[in-house]
Parts: structure tokens; C-alpha cells; sequence
């Protein structure tokens, strides 16, 4: 899981770019791959203490030190004020780079719980270098580095000598 603390960047200026509002970072305890801290950055930020919730929406980006993903909404679960992260759903353009591989889809939702896991639908496509695979859900599995296809899924793989 990962820990979340959540401080709000007040801005005088609304056209101003948006500034980094949210950090998290593993736990001692915790088998995630999210290496470093967490930083969510967004055009506008509207956080529930109370139903343990921060929307985030317009061009929002979030960062590790290993990963990126993109997504035009996204509202992150939490545990209580300065806790575990359980959950984070984005919706519009959501695109995650890692490494060398992009999955991209219109809804993805990260469970926290195990086995950690981001599931992709909504045209969700996994591109790794030249190789493309597709399908109606594509569950990516982040402490085995592994994913599942489901539904009408296609696989597009080039050879090397084709490049």
C-alpha cells in the first residue's frame, strides 16, 4: 500500500500552472512497486476528509520514480487523513508509462490490496516497443509484473528482424 499525505496548495492566481498537491510514499510494511514518493499535480484539487477522498481533475499527472500516468479525473481512497492509499480511480486519456511500456484505456483503477493491481477498460491497449496487445479489460498485476487479457483480446508482435 501506499502512504498518502495530502497538502493543499492554495493559489491566488488560478490561471497559474497547477502545483504538486499530493505526496505518498511506500510503507514499511508494504510489498508495492512504487518506488519513491507519490506527486499528483492537477488543475484542480477537491478533498473529503471525511469520506477519506481528493478528486483530482484536469490534466492530471502522477508520478513515482519509476512510473507516470496521465488521466484528465482522478479520485484517490484513502485510509484517514495522512494514511493508506486503497484505491485510486482515473477516468478520460488515461495513460501509464513505465519503462519502455505505455497501457493506455478511458477508465483504469489501481486496488491497493493484494495482489496490487491496476485493471484498464474502456480500449485499453498495452504497447511494449512494437509489440501491441488489446482487449476489453487488461488486468496488470504490479508485484508480478504480469497481465491479464480478457475479452476479444488481440496481440499484434513484431519479429525482430522485421524492424
Amino acid at each position: 500500500m501506499l502512504s498518502l499525505g495530502i497538502t493543499f496548495a492554495e493559489d491566488s492566481d488560478p490561471a497559474q500552472k497547477a502545483k504538486p498537491v499530493e505526496s505518498a510514499r511506500p510503507t514499511g510494511t508494504s510489498k508495492s512497486r512504487a518506488k519513491g514518493p507519490v506527486t499528483v499535480t492537477s488543475e484542480t484539487l477537491t478533498a473529503d476528509n471525511q469520506a477519506h477522498t481528493a478528486l483530482f481533475e484536469k490534466n492530471v499527472i502522477a508520478k513515482t520514480t519509476d512510473m507516470t500516468m496521465y488521466a484528465d479525473w482522478m479520485l484517490v481512497y484513502y485510509t484517514d487523513p495522512g494514511g493508506d492509499i486503497t484505491k485510486i480511480e482515473s477516468k478520460g486519456n488515461v495513460k501509464v508509462h513505465k519503462e519502455d511500456k505505455v497501457l493506455t484505456s478511458q477508465e483504469a483503477t489501481y486496488y491497493a490490496d493484494a495482489p496490487e493491481r491496476m485493471v484498464f477498460t474502456g480500449n485499453p491497449r498495452a504497447i511494449d516497443g512494437q509489440n501491441v496487445v488489446s482487449g476489453t479489460k487488461i488486468t496488470y498485476f504490479v508485484d508480478g509484473d504480469r497481465s491479464l487479457v480478457e475479452g476479444g483480446s488481440k496481440v499484434i508482435m513484431k519479429n525482430k528482424q522485421d524492424k
